[in-house]
């Protein structure tokens, strides 16, 4: 029997049990091997969990990108030009990353699967009007309104796979999950480019439509709640309904509701702007993910048909793969290694695990990031061939994956329960600059040419390549120094 302080999702106890203070009500919590606890679930059913919200959150960036080939083809048909265009990009990036800051303290409120279904229903359906832009505030107005909403796989994926999978082994689930994020704006400019050259721009987003909706609808039939808290509460109001008598979850918060939420809603920028290790990580993966999307943005520049190489818009889609490759690569071989060393270090240290064994790895990305950039920016400068130039963006891609993949299992060592929000924490400031440092990357790259370009987020990202290292060896002290209530 528990002795009703169990720490909510994280530590398993007792089913039933009377408290030993002043509270007279019975407290329910998860017995060691409880089938309802979302950690002792079958492995497939974990998997079908994570597979439909690994969806999401391809689908989502996905469509960050995916009519990038287009830009030309969209300015022309809306009266337009090509800066306004990516403006769509620009809007749906940026409240990508304004959405977990709702999203995920709201699951974290209300349960994950309620949040799943209505907001990807309405990124669904919001495809549809998208398809239909009669002028170019239209479609950055409904693209801008789509992205709030596609985030939620972004805001919760990592939240939920924290409820379902004990730290030893996270690690490797979350990097097949995490390639969404990367690989929907890797794998979109490749299938846009196909329906804007043989079809339309409009069918970028009539696809989108029909993927996403069947998505949804896998999610209404096979998604489950994981979120501990909300599982526990739906027991509790069994046990109230059957039994009578009064009954409370272990370590239930009392506070008002409204109370809660304020408090929930404020959680995500507590955490960002409190907390030095989460700050700096998520400025580094916010400079990563402006690099991409700069990059994304001016491939059509660089290899197309008016570019340096010639190419057509189908074969300007498969340059982007080169990063692509890197993800999988990273993934297949190296994001495992995480939960090897995590491990590792766990039992060399008399089995004390801390978040700082997340971080080794990070290293390998600290130092291929700056390398690569340097890379592509001075072999496309001088117009080297361009099979030297996308094998740089394979190193890139293999970077990005060490470094996010490092970073997130480190906000979820560190924030557990409330693992959603440490990772909106750093969604929010990666999408907003990621979403507007593009708008800046062409003049930058017009005015100073693609070396010293390119060579400039290459320098940021030197800078900050010390980081893992340092937080490997000073995180503990530095997180102590600035542990805060939430």
């Amino acid at each position: 029997m528990s002795d009703g302080t169990a720490n909510g999702a994280h530590e398993r106890t007792g089913l039933l049990s009377f408290t030993e203070d002043d509270d007279s009500r019975k407290v329910v919590d998860f017995t060691d091997w409880d089938e309802e606890d979302p950690r002792n679930w079958p492995k497939s059913r974990k998997l079908i969990n994570v597979g439909i919200i690994a969806l999401m959150a391809v689908l989502s960036p996905l469509a960050s990108s995916m009519f990038t080939p287009g830009i030309a083809q969209i300015a022309q048909d809306l009266n337009s030009s090509p800066d306004q265009v990516v403006g769509a990009t620009t809007g749906f990036v940026v409240f990508l990353g304004i959405g977990p800051l709702i999203l995920a303290p709201l699951s974290e409120t209300f349960g994950r699967r309620k949040l799943y279904l209505i907001c990807f229903s309405i990124f669904a359906l919001l495809q549809i009007p998208t398809a239909l832009s009669p002028n170019i505030g239209t479609l950055i107005g409904v693209r801008s309104i789509s992205g709030f909403f596609g985030s939620v796989g972004i805001a919760n994926g990592g939240g939920t796979i924290s409820d379902m999978f004990h730290p030893s082994q996270r690690a490797g689930i979350f990097g097949w999950y995490l390639l969404g994020p990367l690989l929907g704006p890797t794998l979109g400019p490749l299938l846009g480019g196909v329906f804007v050259q043989y079809l339309s721009w409009r069918w970028v987003f009539w696809f989108l439509t029909i993927i996403c909706t069947f998505n949804t609808i896998l999610g209404f039939l096979f998604l489950k709640e994981s979120y501990a808290p909300t599982i526990l509460e739906t027991r509790k109001q069994k046990y109230e309904e059957s039994e009578g008598g009064k009954f409370r979850i272990a370590n239930q918060d009392d506070r008002p509701f409204w109370t809660k939420l304020i408090s929930s809603m404020q959680r995500p920028l507590r955490i960002l702007f409190t907390q030095p290790i989460v700050l700096t990580m998520a400025i580094w993966q916010a400079i990563l993910f402006g690099t991409t999307y700069s990059l994304y943005t001016n491939f059509e520049a660089i290899y197309g048909s008016n570019g340096y190489y010639g190419f057509s818009t189908t074969q300007v889609g498969l340059v982007y793969l080169g990063p692509g490759l890197g993800f999988f690569i990273c993934v297949w071989f190296i994001v495992p290694k995480i939960d090897t060393i995590y491990n590792h270090l766990t039992k060399k240290h008399g089995g004390e695990a801390k978040p700082e064994y997340r971080l080794p790895l990070a290293n390998i990305g600290a130092v291929l990031i700056p390398i690569s950039l340097f890379w592509f920016a001075w072999t496309v400068e001088y117009k080297v061939h361009w099979a030297v130039t996308v094998l740089s963006t394979v190193f890139f891609g293999l970077g990005q994956i060490t470094i996010l993949n490092t970073a997130q299992n480190y906000y979820i060592d560190s924030f557990q329960k409330y693992a959603a929000s440490a990772i909106a924490a750093g969604a929010v400031f990666r999408s907003i600059v990621g979403g507007i440092v593009p708008l800046f990357a062409t003049q930058l790259f017009q005015q100073v040419g693609y070396g010293w370009g390119v060579s400039t987020f290459a320098f940021t990202s030197l800078a900050l390549s010390p980081a893992p290292l340092l937080f490997f060896y000073y995180g503990e002290r530095i997180r102590e120094a600035f542990a805060i209530d939430l």
